[in-house]
């Protein structure tokens, strides 16, 4: 059984709201074997809302709508939806009801134009809005369902939970299953040569789709069937493949990241951790400290951005710094055991870099960057490449520090 999204709203198309809507809704959706074959966000205008309904119902047959329901002038979608329907507007004590309901809680007077939000088109089912005073409306219409929610996140999502999602379920007998691997230190183009085979040889019915991001491809394999178990089995045993094929890239799945599983190992191997950055400006720090917990285990951070405080801060020997310059490895080699003897920690990492977008030379294009990670196993020092974008070297070379930490404490 297939699906569309529509999203009604002018915020939405002059970029003033982001659509967080669709995304939860396709994210349910599939979960229930239901698969989102296309999402439209259209503007608060009459002839655009019907051509939407109209164009959308020749390629699903569940038609989900958000926005437009609010009491104002603008939200025009119910006016839409009685023409698109043939049918008028109908007052609805039940809804009514609801609005009294919750304009008392809060201690307001209910205006003519929250009134008017009881009023429905007279041929749809009323969904009970429990968080907010517009209803949703379920309509059936030459086999397909249209459902018209109220664009509030919260509210829909209610309606979603309570209402709509129990009455989808039972018309899927689809299962979809969705996983995701996630790996670092492998560009797209060079997974997919190094799994090409893996892929080939996947089972028909199991789609792998490449995600990238600054430092981190996700790998989505999306199996779809009819018997869940046997899918749930047969993702498995072709994620085992692929643990076997390229481990060394592997660091976790789903909503993983890497500054939580580092986390984790520091505190199972009972270590502790401090970093010295340079190009990174704290970007490690700030990942390590969004973690809950991590005082248990970070002790602090020195952004040694210019060489005066790699020297008197981190104990860089000047001649160091002159003769190899503060990208190289043997400055971040000695930022490391500053880090370590200043912080009294197990562990470290130390990283300095040419993020750019200047200050690059032919030796040392913009991007190089230079990683030293210490623990009471030894230290690994490395150097990359990153590119020309600072923003994204800055988030690569974090992420790179992050999983060279926990190659090294993994051992």
């Amino acid at each position: 059984m297939k699906a569309e999204i529509i999203t009604i709203g002018d915020e939405l198309l002059i970029g003033q709201v982001i659509d967080t809507n669709s995304a939860w809704i396709a994210e349910q959706l599939n979960l229930i074997g239901i698969r989102v074959v296309q999402i439209t966000s259209i503007s608060d205008h009459n002839d655009h809302i019907i051509k939407a309904l109209e164009e959308s119902s020749k390629r699903a047959e569940i038609i989900l709508m958000t926005g437009g329901l609010g009491p104002t002038r603008d939200d025009i979608t119910k006016d839409a939806l009685c023409e698109y329907f043939n049918t008028k507007l109908a007052f609805n004590q039940d809804a009514y009801k609801n609005i009294e309901r919750i304009f008392k809680l809060r201690g307001f007077r209910i205006t003519p134009l929250n009134r008017a939000q009881a009023e429905i088109p007279e041929n749809c089912t009323m969904l009970l809005n429990a968080n907010g005073t517009a209803p949703g409306m379920l309509f059936e219409k030459d086999g397909r369902i249209y459902v018209s929610m109220p664009g509030v996140p919260f509210e829909m999502k209610s309606l979603m939970a309570d209402h709509i999602l129990p009455r989808l379920q039972p018309l899927s007998l689809l299962s979809i299953i969705h996983r995701t691997i996630l790996t670092q230190g492998v560009g797209e183009s060079f997974l997919a040569a190094k799994i090409e085979a893996w892929e080939t040889n996947l089972p028909v019915n199991i789609k792998l789709a490449y995600l990238p991001q600054p430092g981190i491809v996700r790998l989505r394999l999306s199996a779809s069937g009819h018997d869940r178990h046997s899918l749930e089995k047969q993702v498995d045993e072709s994620v085992k493949e692929l643990y076997q094929l390229i481990p060394e890239y592997i660091f976790g799945e789903g909503d993983d990241t890497l500054e939580e599983i580092a986390g984790k190992l520091l505190k199972s191997h009972g270590y502790t951790l401090a970093t010295a950055e340079s190009c990174t400006g704290g970007y490690i720090a700030h990942l390590i400290t969004g973690i809950a917990g991590s005082s248990a285990y970070f002790k602090g951070s020195v952004v040694a951005y210019s060489n005066e405080i790699k020297e008197n801060i981190l104990g860089v020997k000047p001649e160091t710094l002159e003769k190899y310059g503060a990208v190289s490895e043997q400055t971040v080699q000695e930022m490391a055991e500053g880090i370590i003897e200043k912080f009294r920690v197990d562990c470290a990492i130390a990283v300095s870099g040419i993020a750019g977008p200047d200050g690059g030379s032919e030796e040392k294009p913009v991007g190089t960057t230079w990683i030293c990670v210490q623990t009471p196993s030894g230290s690994i020092t490395k150097k990359f490449t990153f590119g020309e974008h600072r923003g994204r070297n800055i988030r690569r070379a974090a992420l790179a520090a992050l999983d060279l930490l926990r190659v090294k404490v993994t051992g």
